[in-house]
């Protein structure tokens, strides 16, 4: 028999929260893991037990206050003292136990998540989707990986386990006490055409329907939450996204007087935000609404129901609040879907978005060259093809050569390809195919350099660790690059990329060329901001870097005056339309 949409749905996020639950009980830190958990279960099932004791307890004191019974209240009174004790001791221990397991499981998804994603570029590589996604899809596209695995993963552990611990604990707190409702509620008699009828358990009976009947309309006026979480997590990550992007580039926006244009943004997005939140306080009033009515009718439920057996002295003071408790308990173990409903829908927005981020991982485009073979003492590219992410060709079939002692220059017109070109060369570009062998002693310059927060040291010997060169070699080549003032700010710390200008930016990122010396060198517009006289002095300290080193240059550049430090150059030229590529490579002579 074919299951029905809704339990196919059900059965689908069940195994999407299971396999993103799996990996860390079966991780390296299994046993602490499970150990956790089976304590925090053990737990739980004490705070049952010391539900069960206070409900026996009721009983006694409150029967004890009926009779006026002084020797057996001191005594409930006492006992009642370590019965709390003990309770606040498991709840305690119970609140820590889940929290360090929170805390580790955590800790284990972000750095699993966080090695996949810096792991085979795929950080680069998902920014790349974005260009082929279309709008409003996850498909190869999740928005905001950083908000994924920072925001998502802790709320994902955390709901998981506080859920899963809810439900074990109604579970365990039902099978605990419908004995004990049924045995207390006695049955219910009455007659029907004629005929006496009497259902044993009554009370029984009648918390199953209320709530069941509760947790159905629940599910229907409170399923709108489900999509309004999910999309309000995009809202605040998009949000925030976007004013760090105005903080990374302050200067160019100041420049551009552009404080209007992004302020329009900012307001678009928050509206955005705002909206959906709005929609979502109006679903969460809805389902509060009912929620508040079906918790405040639970309440004098039970004292209604008994009240006329009590009333004619079938039961005792004390047997109605046991009743009364009794049944909250059952109540409460039955109605962990209606007051986990708002929890369950953040739980399943949050398990989506993990699992659209897990899938995108899958989508990823396939390297398209490997990792360039590094054995060689030459760059050598045969039957080289480099697409754009949407699929155009730029260049189809092409081989470049190039051998130590070469200095090459690759020019052609802007959009041509130039900078993807390296990007293949590099072995990180994914839509491009063919075999490369280049030295694997190379450092590349890109247009745009990147340099970590924190100490002028590490960032000049990004990516490695500056403990590795002395003070002495940072300093030379800073002053080979021409930032002889930054010699003396090495243990500074600041946002380099914003403190300095464009130009010194390039010297920096030179400058680690310098400091690292490689044999090859591929230089993106790496001085594109200097003046002629700075650029004719750097690159005439790179070239005889490489030719110490017996290597070679390969650059990219406009200028003439970049062009004499070549003597070779490798051109796009434009394709007529109708061939199988957008440009083709020329190899000449300067």
């Amino acid at each position: 028999m074919s299951l029905t949409p809704k339990l196919q749905a059900f059965k689908t996020f069940a195994t999407q929260a299971w396999a993103l639950t799996k990996p860390y009980f079966q991780s390296e830190q299994k046993w602490k893991a499970r150990g956790l958990l089976l304590a925090i279960v053990a737990l739980n099932l004490g705070l049952v037990y010391m539900a069960v004791l206070f409900n026996d307890w009721n009983k006694l004191f409150y029967d004890a206050l009926q009779e006026k019974n002084a020797t057996v209240f001191w005594a409930q009174l006492g006992r009642f003292t370590y019965l709390a004790f003990a309770f606040i001791i498991i709840a305690v221990y119970k609140f820590y136990l889940t929290q360090l397991l929170e805390l580790r499981w955590r800790a284990w998804m972000t750095g699993h998540y966080l090695q996949r994603w810096l792991a085979n570029h795929a950080f680069y590589k998902l920014e790349l989707a974005r260009f082929t996604a279309k709008p409003n899809t996850d498909k190869g596209n999740p928005d905001n990986p950083d908000q994924r695995i920072q925001e998502d993963i802790n709320q994902f552990t955390g709901y998981t386990i506080s859920l899963t611990m809810g439900l074990l604990n109604a579970v365990v707190t039902l099978a605990s006490f419908v004995g004990i409702l049924w045995g207390l509620s006695g049955g219910f008699a009455f007659s029907f055409l004629g005929s006496a009828y009497n259902i044993p358990g009554f009370m029984v009976w009648m918390a199953l329907l209320y709530c069941l009947a509760g947790s159905i309309l629940t599910h229907y006026i409170g399923r709108p939450q489900i999509k309004l979480n999910f999309e309000q997590q995009r809202y605040e990550a998009d949000f925030r996204h976007h004013m760090v992007r105005v903080r990374e580039y302050s200067e160019s926006i100041a420049l551009d007087k552009g404080e209007t244009v992004e302020r329009v943004q900012l307001d678009l997005r928050f509206s955005r935000l705002l909206g959906n939140y709005l929609a979502l306080i109006k679903a969460q009033k809805n389902l509060i609404w009912f929620t508040s009515f079906f918790g405040q009718a639970a309440v004098v439920f039970p004292f209604v129901v008994a009240a006329p057996r009590f009333f004619s002295g079938a039961i005792q003071l004390g047997e109605l609040m046991q009743i009364s408790s009794a049944f909250g308990q059952v109540q409460g173990a039955l109605s962990w879907f209606v007051d986990s409903y708002s929890s369950l829908a953040s739980w399943r927005a949050t398990t989506d978005r993990l699992t659209s981020f897990e899938a995108s991982f899958t989508a990823l485009a396939p390297d398209g060259i490997a990792q360039p073979a590094t054995n060689s003492v030459a760059l050598e590219a045969r039957d080289l093809t480099l697409a754009l992410p949407d699929g155009v060709v730029l260049l189809a079939g092409a081989a470049l050569h190039a051998k130590p002692g070469d200095s090459v220059l690759l020019q052609g017109p802007s959009g041509s390809g130039k900078s993807t070109l390296f990007r293949a060369l590099a072995g990180i570009w994914p839509f491009a195919s063919g075999t490369l062998e280049r030295p694997a002693d190379a450092m590349f310059i890109p247009q745009r350099p990147y340099f970590p927060n924190g100490p002028l040291r590490d960032a000049l010997a990004y990516p490695e660790t500056a403990s590795s060169y002395t003070d002495a070699q940072l300093r030379q080549a800073l002053t080979d690059a021409l930032l002889p003032q930054l010699t003396e700010q090495l243990d500074l710390a600041d946002a380099w990329s914003q403190k300095l200008s464009g130009g010194e930016q390039q010297r920096l990122a030179i400058a680690r060329v310098l400091l690292k010396k490689p044999t090859w060198v591929f230089a993106d517009e790496a001085t594109s901001a200097l003046d002629e006289t700075a650029e004719s002095t750097v690159y005439k300290r790179l070239l005889a870097l490489v030719n110490t080193a017996q290597g070679a240059i390969i650059s990219i550049a406009h200028r003439p005056t970049v062009a004499a430090f070549h003597s070779q150059r490798w051109e796009l030229e434009k394709l007529p339309d109708g061939a199988p590529a957008l440009y083709k490579l020329v190899e000449k002579r300067s």
